[in-house]
């Protein structure tokens, strides 16, 4: 197989039946079922998925068995995406204290995750094994011709991460200490999963279509030479008219990253575009349209060209049945 051709499939969110459309749109087929799930896998290409195959969807358990036979026939790899982390988080105590877990069970966090947990009530044992398995889905991934990585690539937190660790999974003691929220631990896991962000001023908050309520936006870490929010503000809920063209101060244009296009191809999902899938510059491409609200399951066939090309993507729309 061809190192450089790699089908890189956005956010899955629990649109199994969505899923198994698309990787038989992109000329994979059935090997036959390992645990009574089907296992797909294509002769000259394999895929890479760039997490957030949890929560939200339909049809989670089938998403996950689907994705982890994948990866474990070789035929595809996953990263780890904000909500699987979320999920480990979410189950995972904080030391001395058995009643308290690292990410807390309150009404926000209980609404994210209900939806897997309501699907894997009746399986226990399976929840725990993807919990570990969760585990082992590395943070990013980089290719001599290509990146992978959630949310944002932050070049400086990755060479500090890599320097102190030898793996690119996380475990228990990592999730421990994102307790603190100066430590190494938790900023590179806050940035590579759920990207860089600005703090609305004057103590304002915007509530997005999803209902959450949110005292800062989520930001672009490839905006050249930015002067105002809008040129920086990237998420699917608009900021309100008044701050659009706020300028930026020195400080929020230090603390903002830059993705050069010089910089190898970098793919990521987590920001629930709409509309047809484009690059977002000539080498950065977002894979998340949104398919758990009826967008499309996307997909880039990467085959080591460095400047991205339209032609290259491939999607399903979803339907109601995901």
């Amino acid at each position: 197989m061809k190192q450089s051709s790699f089908d890189l499939i956005g956010d899955v969110h629990g649109c199994a039946n969505t899923l198994e459309k698309l990787l038989l749109k992109l000329g994979y087929s059935s090997l036959g079922q390992r645990n009574g799930w089907p296992v797909y896998a294509h002769s000259d290409r394999s895929v890479i998925f760039v997490g957030d195959i949890v929560d939200r969807g339909p049809r989670i358990r089938e998403a996950l068995h689907l994705v982890k036979n994948m990866v474990d026939e070789g035929s595809a790899q996953c990263i780890l995406g904000n909500h699987e982390y979320n999920a480990i988080a979410y189950t995972t105590t904080v030391p001395n204290k058995p009643e308290e877990y690292v990410r807390a069970h309150n009404s926000r966090h209980n609404r994210l995750i209900a939806e897997t947990l309501s699907q894997f009530a009746s399986y226990p044992e399976e929840w725990r094994e993807f919990l570990e398995w969760f585990k082992t889905l590395p943070l990013y991934l980089e290719f001599p011709l290509f990146r992978v990585v959630h949310a944002c690539w932050d070049t400086q937190l990755i060479a500090e991460f890599e320097q102190r660790y030898r793996s690119r999974c996380i475990d228990t003691a990592f999730v421990h200490q994102t307790l603190n929220l100066e430590s190494l631990e938790f900023k590179l896991l806050d940035r590579l999963t759920r990207g860089t962000d600005i703090s609305l001023p004057d103590g304002r908050k915007i509530t997005g279509r999803d209902g959450l309520e949110r005292s800062f936006f989520r930001t672009k870490f490839w905006a050249d030479e930015p002067e105002t929010y809008k040129d920086v503000v990237f998420q699917p809920d608009p900021l309100p008219d008044d701050l659009n063209h706020k300028q930026l101060s020195r400080q929020q244009k230090a603390a903002l990253l830059s993705y050069h296009d010089s910089e190898k191809p970098v793919f990521v999902g987590h920001y629930w575009l709409q509309g047809n899938p484009k690059p977002l510059k000539p080498n950065l491409a977002c894979l998340d349209y949104s398919a758990v609200k009826y967008g499309k399951l996307v997909c880039y066939r990467f085959d080591g060209e460095q400047i991205l090309d339209n032609s290259k993507f491939v999607w399903v729309n979803v339907e109601p049945d995901n």
